[in-house]
């Protein structure tokens, strides 16, 4: 094919040209060792400190707070087990029934006693038909015995936005450690982490434009932390293992332009999810939004067609250079929908035919019109050829 149109940006980022330039010099010329004490490796050492500070202002916080990991799934593990491990008389974990499988299934094998630690209790908040998390019952959640609250900012499925505020607010005041999965939040949402009541934020480089394999972990000073990879004195003796220079040059480049970039994501960005969310209501029938209208990402939507497969959808867009991604677990193997669906109480013949659409700044009109123009019919066709969806009548083409 040609040209690829890529909408399935919560999956993984093309790798900003700004990005690749930045990080060049470190594959080559800049070989050193930032832990080594001669001036050769000392250069290479001011480089990632840069990159720290980036980082840092993108966050809005004190670059000191920054550990710098191989991916957002290490992040998550590393705050979760931190906080087990500095509260060792706690055995409570608090998460939500729709965080992303880094958390989900960490929290899981918590519960059924794994690693030598004995069986936690753990409380999957619910979250309502908009995906919206139920603030009262994760209050009442809350008791002495909880050791860490381990709640997502944005979800990756839907683009549906917690209130980490007020989260954060009811954990500090129980004296409980709040950490949040914000993998898909970081780049698209301002933050200003200095004025926030979150002790642990997980995020990853390759969802806001930097390569894939690195990642970072924001801790609040003051609060306790046990190292999750044991090795030399890297970062702050927080993190063994010689730093990657390249990526995280990287990082801290991708961390600049998505600061650069949040208003465009605000508005450019979100208008082009907009038109598109659009126009595939307005031209088929049974078609629904995934999500709270509002309290979302400005570059995500999800969407359900109903009677339809979303798999069968991804393979007709995908003959057409179109890349997006399916709600349902079905793309696995699985018959079962999507767990966050599922958790939304989105009915099976809709959770079966949903698709998310995830937009980034090189996302243009041509394109969002294009796939108006071509998933509109590929419905009709597939419903068409269903058991379930021959009783719907199509609408009219255009």
């Amino acid at each position: 094919m040609d040209t690829v149109i890529y909408l399935d940006n919560n999956a993984t980022t093309a790798v900003a040209p700004e990005v690749r330039e930045a990080m060049m010099p470190f594959l080559g010329p800049l070989y050193g060792n930032p832990s080594s004490i001669h001036t050769f490796g000392g250069q290479v050492a001011a480089h990632v400190t840069r990159a720290r500070e980036q980082l840092a202002d993108l966050l809005g916080c004190h670059p000191a707070e920054i550990i710098f990991t191989s991916c957002g799934t290490e992040s998550d593990n590393a705050a979760i087990a931190s906080a087990l491990d500095c509260y060792p008389d706690r055995h409570h974990v608090i998460t939500s029934r729709v965080e992303h499988p880094a958390v989900k299934n960490v929290c899981q094998l918590l519960g059924q006693g794994s690693r030598g630690r004995r069986p936690y209790r753990v409380t999957e908040i619910p979250v309502d038909a908009e995906g919206l998390l139920d603030v009262a019952a994760f209050e009442d959640a809350l008791d002495d015995d909880t050791a860490v609250v381990s709640i997502m900012w944005a979800n990756n499925e839907t683009g549906v936005l917690f209130p980490v505020e007020t989260i954060g607010a009811l954990c500090r005041e129980r004296g409980i450690l709040f950490h949040t999965d914000a993998v898909q939040a970081v780049g698209k949402v301002p933050m200003a982490l200095a004025d926030l009541p979150i002790d642990m934020l997980s995020l990853s480089g390759h969802k806001l434009h930097a390569p894939k394999g690195v990642g970072a972990l924001y801790v609040r000073r003051g609060t306790r932390f046990s190292p999750y990879v044991v090795g030399g004195h890297q970062e702050s003796n927080r993190r063994g293992g010689t730093e990657s220079v390249p990526l995280i040059v990287a990082l801290g480049k991708a961390a600049e332009l998505a600061k650069r970039n949040l208003g465009k994501e605000t508005t450019q960005v979100a208008a082009l999810r907009d038109r598109l969310q659009k126009g595939l209501l307005d031209k088929g029938p049974d078609a629904r939004v995934n999500g709270n209208p509002l309290l979302r990402l400005p570059n995500t939507t999800n969407i359900s067609f109903e009677y339809v497969e979303g798999e069968a959808i991804l393979l007709m867009l995908d003959q057409h250079g179109i890349c997006a991604a399916s709600g349902s677990a079905c793309t696995t193997g699985s018959l079962e929908p999507s767990h966050v669906l599922r958790a939304m109480g989105v009915p099976f013949t809709a959770a079966h035919g949903s698709i998310r659409f995830s937009l980034s700044v090189y996302n243009t009109a041509k394109e969002i019109e294009k796939v108006l123009a071509v998933l509109p019919p590929i419905i009709r066709r597939l419903r068409e050829i269903s058991p379930f969806g021959r009783d719907i009548q199509p609408a009219a083409a255009g």
